[in-house]
């Protein structure tokens, strides 16, 4: 039993999120809670804490994990009515199994876009959990309870997917940082896929630190404070392409990144990009990825089941039920092709940079129809999603904005992990 208040700090801090969680009235955030084994998780921290033998700088800190990831013992239901009684997992998936090793106190499975097929956040099934700013607008997603828990303070650090901006989304509309790593950097077995040739997986925190500590845990490196690049001759390159459609508001708060950067002496230049989206546009025209590979792993389910499914998510999949394995095929080595052109083109600049999404959050009133639903969705995955197709490492980091959230992109090559997260420490120092 431990008695004195200082060594109770870890479960102080969760009983103290439990409590916010309480007073934020929002039961859509998550769809299933640890309590008890968090507070034994909790306890056993403090214990390490005062004998000091921590197990580095997650150890007593509060995740939550995505509704993607296998807990022994339980059905991973991504978001959907459907897996409620899949069989149980037998094993913790590999980020899971590293998170508890490392001493991280995991408080729940937060909600989720079912089959994170959505970069809004709704949820037909357990609800819609409300943007952390402001309770009448989305939360983002397909990492929707993720991006809010700790937008909130409730967690630390929250464990997402990202398959086209899954982890930015929810970090740029809740106000946090998000960051979509190299997808081969981190292990996804006992992760339930949306498109295995874009999914990767990402933490969201309230810091670039604290990103970079999640980050190396799960992809098995040892953890290291992350130096923050000298910004001085750092060469930004501005994808103008991608600014088209943004609010005024988000346009002002880039620009003020901008002119931050060059007053630090950083080279920022128009980066053209251009020609390859472009030809990423032709290619997913001529055979969309992400729809077949999504077609393929629900068709039976689709085939079976396809009243239970959400009918925008539901609409997605069958796009790609009409994709022809040919088309599909071709798509994919257009896409290697491409792959190749954008790390050339990349090596003149240390980083893109772009707004992560052009708007702030969207009422939800405002994606209330179909119509709607699908434009606004498609507007906030254009930004983060050209990274998934080139397999770029991406991060987001907030805006000086007013008064709802945006985020700033910084987007490295492929591989470049730890160099994106220096320039990124860097930026958000500034700003």
């Amino acid at each position: 039993m431990l008695h004195s208040r200082s060594a109770r700090r870890c479960r102080d801090k969760l009983e103290a999120a439990l409590a916010r969680l309480e007073t934020v009235g929002d039961p859509a955030i998550f769809t299933r809670l640890y309590i008890a084994s968090a507070r034994s998780a909790a306890d056993a921290a403090d214990r390490r804490l005062q004998s000091g033998g921590r197990l580095g700088p997650l150890d007593g800190k509060i995740a939550t994990i995505k509704d993607l990831f296998d807990v022994a013992g339980e059905p991973t239901t991504a978001g959907s009515a459907i897996l409620r009684s899949a069989t149980a997992a037998v094993a913790d998936a590999v980020v899971v199994r590293r998170l508890r090793e490392a001493g991280a106190i995991i408080l729940g499975k937060p909600n989720m876009t079912e089959f994170a097929y959505s970069g809004l956040g709704l949820n037909p099934h357990y609800g819609t959990p409300r943007n952390a700013v402001a309770r009448d607008r989305i939360p983002g997603g397909s990492s929707s309870g993720a991006g809010v828990s700790v937008a909130l303070g409730i967690a630390d650090l929250a464990i997402g997917t990202d398959t086209g901006g899954s982890v930015r989304i929810p970090a740029s509309l809740n106000g946090v940082v998000g960051f979509k790593p190299t997808a081969s950097r981190i292990p996804r077995d006992g992760v339930f896929p949306l498109s295995p040739s874009h999914d990767s997986v990402g933490p969201l925190a309230r810091s670039v630190q604290a990103c970079a500590d999640a980050d190396a845990v799960m992809a098995g490196q040892a953890q290291a404070p992350v130096r923050p690049a000298a910004l001085a001759g750092l060469r930004f390159g501005v994808a103008a392409d991608f600014l088209a459609d943004a609010d005024p508001a988000v346009l002002q708060a880039f620009g003020l990144v901008l002119r931050t950067l060059e007053s630090e002496d950083a080279i920022v230049q128009e980066a053209s990009l251009d020609d390859l989206v472009a030809e990423m546009h032709a290619a997913l025209t001529d055979g969309p990825i992400v729809p077949y590979e999504a077609a393929q792993i629900h068709a039976e389910r689709v085939a079976t089941r396809s009243d239970d499914f959400d009918p925008q998510v539901l609409a997605r999949i069958r796009k790609g039920q009409q994709i022809a394995e040919p088309q599909y095929l071709l798509s994919l080595r257009r896409r290697d092709r491409l792959m190749a052109a954008m790390d050339r083109r990349l090596r003149d600049w240390d980083c893109v940079i772009l707004p992560t999404t052009p708007r702030t959050a969207p009422l939800l009133s405002e994606v209330a129809n179909p119509q709607a639903f699908k434009a606004m969705n498609a507007l906030m995955l254009r930004n983060p999603a050209f990274a998934n197709f080139f397999d770029l490492c991406a991060i987001s980091i907030p805006m000086p904005i007013e008064p709802m959230p945006a985020g700033v992109m910084l987007v490295g090559r492929h591989g470049t992990d730890e160099s994106l997260l220096s320039i990124a420490h860097a930026v958000e120092m500034e700003l």
